[in-house]
């Protein structure tokens, strides 16, 4: 088995796969790359037994089909720290050794027999759709950074999946906030639902081209699988039902102010600096198109106040939000401006952009906090 590649392009692909491989394995093979030649094609494989992700590239002068396994930390650094130029493979399947020749010197390492590479689970059973990659990498972006952290509720630390005839949402929650991203290009033939976990989403965002490649995405009742032309990915669904999220929107909220998205921003972020450590607590006092903003530390004798105008219909009102979560919901926001629509003190707020484009549309929720807590 013989085969020459570029370094840079060897790199570039394992470091889109790398983030898969988990540093404690209890299996050795699993701190591997899987490399299999097939003609002018090599595919180069990483899993964690939880996610697969696959990668292909041309090579040249190839020579005799096959597979081993190659250590991951070594390959890696070894191309790291190599100058851009053609390295030439030789690998003998049978003693399991790796020879890597290059302009600058000859280098040999052992490699691992590929039977014992984990299988990657076979599709059956599956139905599938297609959606472009900027739209999957805008779904995880708009919906991965409020997922829960609490494993006691695994249903809760994956996005949803929901998907229905016309259209799809993204749906995260950890039970202070919830994210419903739609994506309305999205055709498929039935209505369904699936909760895929955080780790693969993460390595898809970062693997992924941000253009308009067409993926596909397969999935059955226990596995989703997302194939592009040079980048495949599987991995094991979260096993439950997603929470009834639909029943804690609120119907009818009222009163709606208008803000200039980057100077709320950077007035929270500067008055959390003030605020109890504990619950981030901001209060906001809306009185027609002022809106005042409130932190304080009781402990340290800590306060900040902000005014700053808005847009405003409705009643005035004052209302406590945990900052931090405010913050992280509003930086994931585009747009010039935000739309906050209201209520009660006691009743969620709806958070969404003024501007979006007609294929898409989002829409976060964030519960109150109690005024003095």
């Amino acid at each position: 088995m013989r085969f020459i590649v570029t370094s840079t392009a060897l790199l570039k692909n394992l470091q889109l796969i790398n983030g898969i491989i988990s540093p404690n394995s209890i299996l050795s093979v699993l701190e591997d790359f899987l490399f299999e030649l097939k003609g002018n094609t090599l595919s180069i494989t990483a899993t964690d037994l939880e996610t697969m992700m696959r990668v292909h590239i041309e090579v040249s002068e190839a020579q005799e089909d096959g597979s081993i396994c190659i250590p991951a930390k070594t390959i890696l650094e070894y191309m790291k720290n190599l100058p851009e130029q053609p390295v030439t493979f030789t690998i003998n399947t049978q003693e399991l050794s790796i020879e890597m020749s290059s302009s600058v010197g000859k280098y040999k390492i052992m490699g691992e027999n590929a039977a014992d590479y984990p299988k990657e689970p076979a599709p059956s059973d599956t139905s599938s759709f297609s959606i472009s990659s900027i739209g999957l990498i805008e779904g995880i972006n708009n919906s991965l950074f409020a997922v829960s952290t609490d494993t006691i509720r695994p249903v809760m630390t994956g996005v949803f999946f929901e998907i229905e005839e016309e259209g799809m949402n993204f749906v995260a929650t950890d039970a202070h906030r919830l994210v419903q991203y739609r994506r309305n290009e999205v055709k498929a033939t039935k209505a369904t639902g699936f909760i895929v976990p955080k780790k693969p989403l993460q390595q898809l965002r970062s693997s992924l081209p941000a253009d308009d490649t067409l993926l596909e995405l397969t999935y059955n009742e226990s596995h989703l699988f997302v194939t592009s032309p040079t980048i495949s990915m599987s991995c094991r669904l979260i096993d439950g039902r997603f929470p009834d999220y639909r029943a804690v929107i609120p119907t009818d909220n009222p009163y709606k102010m208008i803000v200039n998205r980057v100077d709320f921003l950077s007035a929270l972020r500067r008055l959390i600096i003030f605020a109890n450590k504990t619950t981030n607590q901001v209060i906001l006092n809306i009185n027609g198109n002022s809106l005042q903003m409130h932190a304080q530390d009781v402990d340290f004798s800590f306060e900040g106040k902000e005014t700053m105008s808005c847009q405003y219909t409705g009643e005035d009102m004052q209302i406590a939000f945990n900052a931090k979560l405010m913050i992280e919901m509003i930086n994931n926001l585009d747009g010039s401006e935000v739309e906050l629509s209201l209520s009660t003190s006691t009743r969620a707020g709806i958070f969404r952009p003024v501007e979006s484009s007609e294929n898409e549309s989002l829409m976060m929720l964030l519960m109150p906090l109690m005024i003095g807590v």
